[in-house]
């Protein structure tokens, strides 16, 4: 039969063996130290403790933004510097002016970015409206539709769209593409013709050459599609299974579970994503320049040529031997860099939210 008595030292007995109260623990040596003593007299706190692997990790992650940091900050510095000497001897608003860019004398140039800012911003306006369905189905498709056996190799698939070099896509476009849609070119200017989107003007590429702005829509869209797609999925797949799980326990279908449940959860991802494809449309260089005809002028044409501010600088690296030249097409890409940056961090704040 048990028994217990009481010992000095707040002990009990049970069956004769001594057991410590709740009043006491075990602290450094053995010693007993009250219930609510500090922390510091326990053995077992490790507070304050930083292990050098940790002290090694923290030290590579801050010096890795630091880097980036400042090599963001460089960049930005030396474009400003180069464009600088440019725009000084600028004879025209550099926001306003839109006609052909005259810079064959340096002492009085005259260049603008509204068109090539119009043209940039346009097409990569229309590859994000054609990428953003697409990739929306795919991430849909493949969290709540596809079996387990092929998430995966689909998942896959779409991610390779992404490691296919950009003068690829270009040969594609203008060899391939372009001529294949000359016909629904065709139908849509005799349909839409009225409409300045799908308007034709005397000096437009032709149709058989597909090389407009809508083509290289559809290039950009296949291009940025795999950013979309994998960022959206991604954050799909975070979505709680207890969410998941109720709305079908609740009766929901597959599509009222998806609606209901997984896209209000994945939504700032989808969007974030978007902004991600966005920032990398915006800065895409030899598809464009090989899929749509340089033109100097925006006319608010799908059926029209132009040039973006890669394009041109790539057009004009000839004259890079000129400072000045140099310049001026360094103000163009300054003006891309900050356009990239603020919608690569406006992606970073709707992440965030």
């Amino acid at each position: 039969m048990s028994s217990s008595s009481s010992l000095p030292g707040n002990q009990d007995t049970v069956d004769g063996s001594p057991v410590l109260t709740t009043a006491n623990r075990t602290g450094k040596q053995g010693q007993t130290v009250a219930a609510d003593a500090p922390e510091s007299e326990l053995g077992t706190s490790n507070a304050g403790v930083v292990r050098p692997g940790d002290r090694i990790f923290r030290i590579l992650s801050v010096g890795s933004s630091v880097l980036v940091t400042v090599s963001i900050i460089a960049i930005a510095v030396f474009l400003l510097l180069r464009a600088v000497p440019a725009i000084s001897r600028n004879e025209e608003n550099f926001f306003t002016y839109s006609d052909r860019w005259n810079l064959a004398d340096t002492a009085a140039m005259h260049f603008g970015i509204p068109n090539m800012f119009l043209v940039t911003v346009s097409v990569s306006i229309l590859a994000l409206l054609l990428a953003m369905p697409v990739a929306l189905g795919i991430a849909i498709f493949l969290t709540a539709y596809a079996p387990k056996s092929m998430v995966k190799p689909l998942g896959y698939l779409v991610d390779l769209l992404a490691a296919v070099p950009s003068i690829v896509y270009g040969l594609w476009g203008f060899m391939a593409l372009g001529p294949a849609l000359s016909g629904l070119y065709k139908i849509l200017a005799d349909v839409l013709g009225f409409i300045p989107l799908f308007a034709i003007y005397p000096n437009s590429p032709a149709f058989e050459t597909g090389r407009n702005l809508f083509t290289g829509g559809v290039v950009l869209a296949i291009m940025i599609l795999p950013v979309i797609a994998a960022t959206t999925r991604e954050v799909f797949v975070q979505t709680p299974r207890g969410h998941i799980e109720a709305s079908l326990a609740l009766g929901a279908t597959r599509w009222e579970m998806v609606k209901l449940a997984i896209l209000p959860f994945g939504k700032s991802g989808f969007i974030s994503g978007s902004m991600l494809g966005l920032g990398r449309a915006l800065g895409e260089t030899m598809a464009l320049y090989l899929v749509i005809s340089p033109s100097s002028a925006f006319r608010a044409s799908l059926f029209d040529g132009g040039t973006t501010f890669a394009t041109a600088i790539a057009n004009a690296a000839p004259e890079f031997n000129d400072n000045l030249k140099a310049g001026a097409y360094m103000s163009a890409g300054l003006v891309l860099f900050l356009l990239t940056f603020v919608v690569n961090s406006a992606a970073r704040v709707i992440a965030k939210k």
